[in-house]
């Protein structure tokens, strides 16, 4: 099976990652990336929510989400991946682009690859769970399966 392996947002299908300056609707907001938004559900504070949305970067986005001095919600855990399922299929719902590099893929195994995190990524050497390679995937079926037929 094909592999493709994604990170930056500097080389080949750095679309995929969240820090892709792509921005989404959700939740009657406009979110400038997926990053923003995924960080921003980890808090109950609405103001700090609203701190991470109007965040221009995505790395601060995701540093101001990593910080406890605030509480995660207590539920988090339970509800990580269901959020990230749902801002990365507006993201590739809402860009036609993204959705066709997306569908572009085939059946091409995608892969966060990055020692940075074992999570999300797949730990830099194959031993992370790759979720949000996982996620993509996931999307790209029900893109696939929501296109007419041809």
């Amino acid at each position: 099976m094909a592999e493709i392996c994604f990170y930056s947002t500097k080389e080949a299908f750095g679309e995929f990652s969240n820090f892709a300056k792509f921005s989404i609707q959700l939740d009657g907001q406009e979110w400038p990336t997926s990053e923003h938004y995924f960080q921003a559900q980890k808090f109950s504070d609405s103001a700090y929510q609203e701190k991470i949305r109007t965040n221009a970067s995505p790395m601060i986005a995701a540093r101001l989400g990593r910080s406890r001095k605030v509480p995660i919600r207590r539920d988090w855990e339970s509800v990580k991946d269901a959020v990230m399922l749902r801002a990365v299929r507006a993201k590739f719902q809402q860009h036609p682009e993204l959705r066709d590099l997306l569908l572009s893929t085939g059946d091409a195994k995608l892969i966060e690859h990055t020692t940075n995190d074992s999570y999300w990524g797949d730990g830099g050497d194959g031993s992370g769970r790759n979720r949000l390679g996982q996620i993509l995937m996931q999307v790209r079926a029900e893109l696939r399966d929501s296109e007419p037929p041809v």
